[in-house]
């Protein structure tokens, strides 16, 4: 089975958890989703309010992700057998541990998918490429007949997209080829952020080598930080 999945969070830094989780779980028979609110051991901080719309009070009597039935659905496909699937999947890992909670399955990033397949172009967050793929053409047609009402920045909708993302990345390799090249680093030319935006990488590692040397020390991402190295090492 393939189990499209998205949360939401408290906050992105190390001691923030989860506090909504959304599934789309794909088999045989059809697909059946999922979405709950789950209630965090830390307060939701205003600014991840302000991204995903999840008070304090919304999720007061919410259960923990451990008695949650969403939890318990989770696990209960936690195995071998099943590809769990996320944009950014290292993430949603990561804040599942928190919950104690390890998948056993195989795994497939969207995000790093799109990189390594989609050469056209530089900027993959799950709402770009939604637009500049043309997703959006056929979701409210797959929408309707998944019975969804979609919603900005829900875990429910973003797995939705994140289903309608696999399904183009499938035009171009089965998923077993999209989980060898989950775990495949990808090497990036080009910086879409910061003072060298739209710089290529190559370029700045001849003539600005300490930037790069400085955004080594930050929290990056891990494909940025094999490419900057791969640069650097010339």
């Amino acid at each position: 089975m393939l189990i499209f999945h998205d949360l939401e969070t408290t906050g992105l830094e190390e001691a923030d958890r989860i506090c909504a989780l959304g599934l789309i779980v794909e088999g045989e028979d059809g697909c059946m989703t999922d979405e709950a609110l789950i209630k965090p051991p830390r307060k939701i901080r205003s600014e991840a309010m302000a991204v995903h719309h999840i008070t304090n009070e919304m999720v007061k009597e919410a259960p923990a992700f451990g008695s949650s039935k969403i939890g318990t659905l989770l696990q209960d496909y936690n195995n071998s057998d099943n590809i769990l699937l996320a944009h950014n999947i290292n993430f949603d890992l990561s804040m599942l541990a928190k919950e104690d909670f390890f998948w056993q399955g195989g795994v497939i990033d969207t995000l790093k998918c799109s990189r390594h397949l989609i050469d056209e172009i530089e900027r993959f967050s799950l709402q770009y490429l939604r637009y500049e793929l043309g997703l959006y053409r056929s979701e409210e047609k797959e929408a309707k007949r998944l019975g969804l009402m979609l919603k900005a920045h829900s875990a429910l909708s973003d797995a939705f997209h994140v289903r309608l993302l696999h399904h183009y990345l499938n035009e171009m390799a089965d998923d077993e080829k999209l989980m060898e090249l989950t775990i495949e680093p990808v090497l990036i030319k080009k910086f879409v952020f910061g003072k060298h935006k739209d710089h290529y990488l190559e370029e700045v590692a001849m003539n600005d080598a300490a930037y790069l040397r400085w955004m080594l020390e930050q929290s990056i991402d891990e494909d940025l930080e094999y490419s900057i190295k791969h640069y650097l090492q010339g």
